[in-house]
């Protein structure tokens, strides 16, 4: 229709917004010089190679921000061809890969795979890969992807997605192929190309024209590039200034049917590349998305410091604790309280209480342990006059009555029986109970908090705790990290606890040194802050001065006494099925239940993701 000389495209070439005319049978008749360098079509090359087809034996570098988008609709199954059969890897997901084309019998495959989120800032994955020096970078913030094979670097930048790739000939270890720009307009898709694909040349020696070609060859689908086929053969469609998506690309795009003595002849389409402008709007939005986190993180830190000031610490450990049981406090859920003795479980459900609406009610520490197992049962709930031999004659109230409206906290509940733990249960899931000897069904309106310090799981396992009690508690955990996981705590808690040791002893304040706080804060501490506490208040009875040394500790005897035995290793995979498990169950609670965002936080592919929740009965 168009002679190549022709003046309408000259005169397109002019235009500063992309121009494409198609025909009748989608055949490209004009497509402008802008239109090209919007897709890519014109991109400049740097580093030259000769047209071919990735080969057996090569080496394969992929650098992909979002699987299954923009990169020729590649999947997880296609990564085989490189050696990679990992169900982790999961559509959408960022991947950086090094592999060996269809060698089964090459080296291992070396990758690296996220669910990327708004928090994330980068993958990166650097190696040393059949004696070739390979560094892949996914950066997040800044929109690029780099291939970098012996220092050389491959740089392709992008606004939505893309599938980066860099082929190395698995003989000479020179430079196949690198991704530029428009592969989609050339069908060099990171998929088309692990197909079979034959890529083009870059440099001089050959020149990309697409005149003649179909426009679904230049455009692989897409239902902007359909509504303009669509146009050109006979639809009436057309619109104006249209926001549409091309090739990844965002656009400003206006679609105009050409008739010619009313009959038509084919369809333009005019088309403005925004990517600029959304980059910036984005970039604005992520800004301000980022500054809102962190004022909500700021809020919550300073909420957790005001309103639970008898928790000291600033570690970013006991400040995800303050959170939990900040939101804990809101609820009138039942709350257990993890940890190794002496991490202040009983502070901790004190001060959930102090922040509850029911603050001016009761709380009522009940510790399970320090009481006989013939008694507890009369000291929970009472008994009546008479009911045996004795009893006062007016009976008795159990610390669930006293509890009423309140909170009652039951410290060390593993050391329940398994026939009180029966009506416990039911206290649980009722709230009501009768008294030893009585006839009457109680009713208690109270807050429940639980504590312990053994593994609840293992004793269900030895059958030592009922599995529906443990599911009845188990509704909101707080896990209480040991002292030596949070050791940036240990100069606050000494600051706070001298002034009330010395008041308790009634000596004058007492400072401590530089050089015996370092002792503290090289211990383990075994019994937590319960063993700091008797550490510091022996310290201030054998200093005579107002300055404790590392001389006045008593540590190093304590150290040789707590030394682990052999007998307390525990076998690794034990050790990390149960962190994994813990782990898994606090980003679900901290997420609000909410799978996806717990799933990313872990960082953790869906089908594994799932798989442990199934595995571990989350």
């Amino acid at each position: 229709m168009f002679e190549p000389d022709s003046c309408a495209r000259k005169f397109t070439d002019m235009m500063s917004e992309g121009f494409i005319f198609i025909d009748t049978e989608g055949k490209i008749q004009i497509y402008n010089n802008k239109a090209k360098e919007i897709f890519g079509i014109t991109y400049i090359y740097g580093i030259s190679h000769s047209s071919g087809k990735i080969e057996e034996g090569d080496i394969i570098i992929i650098g992909d921000n979002c699987l299954g988008k923009d990169d020729g609709n590649m999947t997880p199954e296609a990564l085989s061809c490189i050696g990679i059969r990992d169900s982790g890897i999961q559509p959408g997901d960022a991947l950086i890969a090094i592999g060996v084309y269809k060698s089964g019998k090459g080296k291992k495959p070396v990758y690296k795979h996220i669910t990327p989120d708004y928090d994330t800032k980068a993958l990166e994955l650097g190696c040393t890969y059949l004696d070739t020096e390979i560094y892949g970078l996914i950066d997040f913030k800044n929109k690029f992807i780099n291939l970098e094979v012996k220092k050389e670097k491959y740089i392709m930048d992008y606004i939505n997605s893309i599938g980066h790739i860099v082929v190395i000939d698995g003989n000479t270890k020179k430079l196949k192929f690198y991704q530029t720009h428009g592969y989609t307009a050339r069908g060099e898709g990171l998929y088309d190309l692990l197909l079979g694909k034959r890529y083009r040349a870059k440099g001089d020696s050959e020149f990309f024209d697409v005149i003649g070609k179909d426009i679904f060859e230049i455009h692989k689908g897409g239902s902007t590039i359909e509504e303009f086929y669509e146009a050109a053969t006979g639809k009436d469609i057309s619109y104006v200034n249209e926001f549409k998506e091309i090739n990844g690309r965002p656009t400003i795009c206006t679609l105009s049917p050409v008739n010619k003595d009313g009959v038509r002849v084919g369809a333009v389409l005019k088309v403005e590349d925004i990517s600029e402008i959304k980059k910036a709007i984005r970039e604005r939005d992520e800004a301000l998305l980022n500054l809102e986190q962190m004022e909500r993180r700021l809020r919550e830190e300073e909420s957790a410091k005001k309103l639970m000031p008898e928790i000291i610490g600033e570690s970013r450990e006991i400040i995800d604790v303050k959170r939990l049981a900040i939101k804990a406090s809101k609820t009138n859920s039942t709350v257990l309280l993890l940890g190794e003795s002496g991490t202040g479980k009983s502070l901790l459900a004190r001060a959930i209480h102090n922040s509850s609406k029911n603050k001016n009610r009761p709380f009522i520490h009940v510790n399970c342990g320090s009481i006989p197992e013939a008694l507890l049962e009369s000291e929970l709930f009472g008994y009546e006059g008479g009911a045996f031999t004795g009893a006062r004659a007016a009976g008795k109230a159990g610390m669930f009555e006293l509890a009423q409206g309140g909170t009652i906290f039951l410290d060390e509940i593993g050391e329940i029986s398994l026939s009180l733990q029966v009506k416990l249960l039911q206290v649980l899931q009722d709230k009501t109970f009768f008294k030893i000897g009585g006839n009457r069904n109680i009713e208690v309106n109270v807050r429940i908090i639980v504590a312990t310090n053994k593994n609840l799981e293992e004793e269900m396992l030895k059958g030592r705790f009922r599995e529906d009690l443990y599911y009845r508690i188990n509704v909101f955990p707080i896990w209480i990290p040991p002292l030596r996981e949070r050791k940036g705590d240990i100069y606050p808690l000494v600051q706070n606890m001298l002034p009330f040791i010395c008041s308790r002893l009634g000596c004058e304040i007492k400072r401590i040194s530089g050089e015996a706080l370092s002792v503290l804060t090289g211990y383990e501490w075994p019994g937590n802050i319960r063993e700091l506490e008797n550490i510091l208040e022996r310290a201030v009875n054998l200093a005579e001065g107002n300055t404790i040394l590392s001389t006045h500790l008593t540590i190093d005897r304590i150290m040789d006494y707590a030394r682990p035995k052999m007998a307390d290793i525990r076998p690794l995979k034990e050790v990390m099925d149960e962190a994994e498990k813990r782990a898994i169950a606090e980003a679900i609670l901290i997420s609000g239940g909410d799978k996806k965002a717990a799933m990313n936080a872990l960082k953790i592919g869906k089908t594994s993701f799932y798989e442990k929740i199934n595995k571990y009965g989350i």
